[in-house]
């Protein structure tokens, strides 16, 4: 029998720690949220520096500034990879007063619908419903989207 598609996160490597975080917690919550979100292929999640994303957002994006999370999408047959800022998102976190672990679910999420190739500054809201419905069945705070009100670019 067939799987309807061939769903396989590889990997979340864990270079910066943030408290009360376990890689393993993260790989299980990244396999859920994938299949929820319906992407095929394999998936690896870094969770680093702020130093780190910034130097991979002027890299890829030209943008001199450290972000949240960034989404890389692959054609070599795997979905793509994501990097989380581990500063940031402990920084939101306690803003925001949730666990940092949920910050960085939430980052998932939002990383894994750009791989499934929603884009919320094209899409008229799809990521943001869709977002929404993802943070909901997956028992999240409020995302990223939704909080912010405008869009943002990953």
């Amino acid at each position: 029998m067939a799987l309807p598609f061939v769903l396989e996160l590889r990997l979340v490597i864990v270079r910066s720690t943030v408290q009360g975080v376990s890689a393993r917690a993260l790989e299980q919550f990244a396999a859920r949220a994938q299949r929820a979100a319906r992407l095929r292929g394999e998936v690896d999640v870094l969770v680093t520096s702020s130093a780190e994303l910034r130097r991979l957002n002027r890299r890829f994006r030209g943008k001199d500034a450290a972000t949240d999370v960034l989404s890389f999408p692959s054609s070599n047959g795997t979905a793509g990879d994501l990097a989380i800022s581990a500063q940031i998102a402990a920084r939101n976190a306690l803003r925001l007063g949730h666990t940092a672990a949920d910050e960085l679910k939430i980052l998932i999420l939002h990383g894994l619908l750009h791989l499934a190739g929603y884009d919320h500054e094209t899409d008229g809201g799809a990521m943001a419903r869709e977002e929404a419905r993802l943070r909901r069945a997956l028992g999240l705070p409020v995302a990223l989207i939704e909080r912010t009100g405008k869009r943002r670019r990953s």
